[in-house]
């Protein structure tokens, strides 16, 4: 039976399909967290993001693709996302066992950019012919092409929604309009969450924001109202805020492999500053699997409340 939580999320998404709305459905009453309204993804992404060796060379299981599937099943995840030949490689051997999600535009990093754009390397076809809840895509504001990722999105997420997919989008701000810090600065990653929610977004995937300040025009706003941003929980809450008021989902990523203490502060602080949950790549997949899976359950039970 559907959650009061699970029924509460979705009637924020008034404009969309009883199928979106099952899609939804589908995504937040998966897996062990199952209708907290909190979400842990496993998006394995990273082969085509980064290449393989650096991806998965410190757990080589992790080369094949069905191995990550089972990852995310046995873990309890809520639903795994990849893009197009990772998910056709498993699709029918875990056909409805949990769900799935299709990254529709990829980028790799054979030439280093500047300004990043993202190629299409799948479509919202091939998302229902494997038999995914959602799409995935990628926006890079900061980029001198990011108007054209936006139109892209739009269109996208426009035929996503007519066939009953619900919309995920990667919103990472990059490229030369800001600097290495104003990547994950606190008016930036809020600007890029608001971004993703205009342009359609179900659920909002961005990084963990510092709290750097990057825009002149927005730090006299900040200081001038007094906005709370000392704390990264502080900042959680005003990214949350930023999707307009917290009516739309807003997941934050895991980054690179880390300690596991600091992710799971860095979990704390997003349950506590009202984020929905964590789609947590490189710190899950690059472990041994007995330690990938000790490590989710820890991250699942600080979401739901078995331990602090």
């Amino acid at each position: 039976m559907m959650t009061d939580r699970t029924k509460e999320i979705l009637s924020w998404y008034g404009s969309d399909s009883p199928g979106t709305l099952a899609n939804l459905a589908r995504l937040l009453e998966h897996g062990t967290l199952a209708g907290t309204g909190k979400l842990v993804i496993l998006p394995v992404d990273q082969g085509f993001e980064h290449g393989p060796g650096r991806s998965f060379a410190m757990n080589p299981p992790g080369y094949d693709p069905r191995y990550h599937f089972a990852l995310a099943l046995a873990a309890g995840c809520n639903a795994y996302a990849a893009p197009l030949g990772f998910l056709e490689a498993g699709a029918r051997e875990f056909a409805g066992q949990l769900p799935l999600i299709l990254k529709l535009n990829s980028h790799d990093v054979l030439l280093e950019e500047r300004d990043p754009a993202q190629a299409l390397t799948g479509s919202v076809r091939d998302a229902v012919r494997l038999g995914c809840v959602a799409i995935g895509f990628t926006i890079y504001p900061g980029s001198e092409h990011r108007l054209a990722m936006y139109g892209q999105l739009r269109e996208l997420a426009e035929e996503a929604k007519a066939h009953g997919l619900a919309v995920v989008v990667w919103s990472y701000p990059r490229g030369s309009g800001l600097s290495k810090d104003g990547e994950t600065a606190i008016d930036v990653t809020a600007y890029a969450a608001h971004i993703a929610a205009q342009l359609g977004a179900h659920v909002i995937k961005v990084k963990l924001p510092s709290g750097h300040l990057e825009q002149a025009a927005a730090k006299k706003v900040y200081e001038k109202e007094g906005v709370p941003i000392g704390t990264l929980a502080e900042r959680v809450r005003h990214v949350v805020q930023a999707a307009f008021d917290g009516r739309r989902i807003v997941i934050f990523s895991g980054g690179a492999a880390d300690r596991d203490e600091a992710v799971f502060e860095q979990v704390r602080a997003i349950r506590d500053g009202g984020g929905f949950g964590s789609i947590i790549g490189r710190n899950s997949f690059q472990r041994k699997k007995p330690e990938a899976l000790r490590f989710l359950k820890t991250i699942m039970d600080i979401y739901s409340g078995a331990t602090k």
